[in-house]
């Protein structure tokens, strides 16, 4: 392996995916366009992490059939508020936007927030890295990202999705219902984002969401949030690092601050020791899982806690450039993932599901969380 390679991986959420051929193939095709214009982007003069994180998002940002961008799930008011966040490994610059409308690809607009961040203000003061509703809007234009008129983002899907719900909301909004109504498992609730390293080694993260279906106008979940929906970080010498992405229920994610919860086992900085090349990343995974996010969320009252993580590592090696590694755990039915690599450009995806047959006793309950290695070669 030499460092001039591209790696990408992308996710489509961790959820209840559709069993059917047709409804599996275009999630699974999705995440593959995705994976491909990545690599593409890559390709271009100057092209670095950041661009190829940006690319796949925005290409997810697209797809009808994920909750992001045009394919976002409606809030109560029947309008589409996105959230994105993105990540610079090399650097741990962030951008992020949230409840922001009539941005054709939110992604793009947390990028030029990062990139916002870095330049000189001629008043002191301190650039911000999180811009929500009609500010990000407003940056937006400024900063000459394509916009759209609200409407534009409402996909006939989540159009009836909003309506079917919304109906069923107003049945039992009455002085004499007591209880609740639950949305059908399969609801695409998920939140989408992409992982990355660059010909030069570095790494990115970032992540996408539309939020949850009848969300309040104006909530911001764990992908407009530092520490909780992405996170990039490498150390100084460029031989060990991490990027991930987070999905599942936003509010439960923050309070775990799940992505920077990772890395700061995995990649700590200079202020929490060194890393420690003993950790098993399938035994810390489940470990942070289980008592970060998973009993924790239990005793707010949530019996199935949501949470998918897509993690790459930067591992060195005592001969050689450093080596990538992928990662899969979530707590859901099921998690969408495509990944690819300038060596093997053909994207492979997959939607990963807990297997049928997991067998309990008293002695060995099923595990709530369910992890996979992937590998980039072979």
């Amino acid at each position: 392996m030499t460092s001039h390679n591209v790696y990408v991986a992308v996710h489509g959420g961790a959820g209840q995916h559709s069993r059917t051929l047709e409804g599996s193939d275009k999630v699974k095709n999705a995440m593959k366009r995705a994976c491909t214009a990545a690599l593409y982007a890559a390709s271009r003069p100057g092209a670095d992490a950041l661009s190829v994180v940006e690319e796949a998002i925005a290409t997810l940002e697209d797809e009808e059939c994920l909750n992001a961008g045009y394919g976002s799930n409606l809030t109560l008011d029947s309008t589409v508020e996105c959230d994105a966040a993105i990540m610079d490994g090399r650097t741990s610059d962030f951008g992020s936007v949230g409840a922001v409308s009539g941005v054709k690809n939110p992604i793009k607009l947390a990028r030029a927030v990062l990139m916002h961040s870095r330049e000189p203000d001629r008043l002191g003061r301190i650039r911000p890295i999180t811009l929500v509703s009609t500010g990000a809007r407003a940056f937006a234009q400024q900063r000459g990202l394509e916009m759209v008129p609200s409407g534009c983002l409402v996909s006939p899907r989540a159009r009836d999705d909003w309506q079917r719900w919304t109906t069923a909301y107003n049945s039992h909004d009455t002085p004499g219902f007591v209880g609740t109504i639950a949305l059908p498992q399969d609801t695409i609730q998920d939140t989408v984002g992409a992982v990355a390293w660059d010909a030069a080694g570095n790494l990115a993260a970032g992540v996408s969401s539309g939020g949850l279906l009848l969300k309040y106008s104006g909530r911001i979940g764990e992908a407009a949030t530092y520490g909780a929906g992405c996170w990039a970080e490498q150390s100084p010498d460029g031989q060990t690092g991490l990027a991930c992405s987070i999905s599942g229920a936003g509010e439960h994610i923050m309070r775990a601050g799940l992505a920077r919860t990772i890395a700061d086992v995995l990649c700590p900085n200079e202020s929490s020791g060194e890393a420690d090349a003993e950790v098993d990343v399938h035994e810390f995974l489940m470990k942070t899982l289980l008592e970060r996010f998973h009993i924790p969320t239990q005793a707010h009252g949530e019996a199935h806690p949501n949470a998918g993580v897509l993690l790459m590592t930067k591992e060195a090696q005592e001969a050689g450039d450093p080596m990538p590694r992928l990662w899969c755990a979530f707590t859901t039915e099921s998690m969408a993932i495509a990944y690819g690599s300038s060596e093997k450009p053909t994207p492979k995806a997959r939607i990963l599901r807990r297997p049928k047959a997991a067998k309990t006793t008293l002695q060995m309950p099923a595990s709530p969380v369910y992890i996979t290695a992937l590998p980039f070669h072979g």
